[in-house]
C-alpha cells in the first residue's frame, strides 16, 4: 500500500485546512483508515479513525473541529480541520489498517506526511 498525503500548510489560528491521502495498492474497500500526527519533539499520536461501517472516532482535543472522511471511488481519505489551534501544529500522516474490537491497528506503513503549522 502506498500513501500520499497532501494539503498541509501554514495557517493562522481559527482557519481551516483539508488534508488528503491518496491510497494505492490496497485491496480493501471500504477503506479503513486513521490519521496520525507528530508535533515537534513529541511522539506520534492517533487523531482520527474511520471503520468499515463509516463510524468515526477522534481524540478529545479535536472533537467537533476535525472530520475524517473517505471517497472509496477515488481511493482517498480526508481530514477536514476547522478552527485550527497552534497546538495542532504537527506533521500529519495517514494510514490504512483494521480494527480488532475497538482498537485500530495500522498495517500500511507510513507516507511522507504533510506539515501543518498554525500560528497564533
Amino acid at each position: 500500500v502506498q500513501l500520499t498525503e497532501s494539503g498541509g500548510g501554514l495557517v493562522h489560528a481559527g482557519e481551516s485546512l483539508r488534508l488528503s491521502c491518496g491510497v494505492s495498492g490496497s485491496p480493501f474497500t471500504p477503506i479503513v483508515a486513521g490519521w496520525y500526527r507528530q508535533p515537534p519533539g513529541s511522539q506520534r499520536e492517533l487523531v482520527a479513525t474511520i471503520n468499515r461501517g463509516g463510524t468515526e472516532k477522534y481524540i478529545d482535543s479535536v472533537k467537533g473541529r476535525f472530520t475524517i472522511s473517505r471517497d472509496n471511488a477515488k481511493n482517498t481519505v480526508y481530514l477536514q480541520m476547522n478552527s485550527l489551534k497552534p497546538e495542532d501544529t504537527a506533521d500529519y500522516y495517514c494510514t490504512t489498517g483494521s480494527f480488532i474490537g475497538s482498537q485500530y491497528h495500522p498495517n500500511s506503513g507510513w507516507g511522507q506526511g504533510t506539515q501543518v503549522t498554525v500560528s497564533s
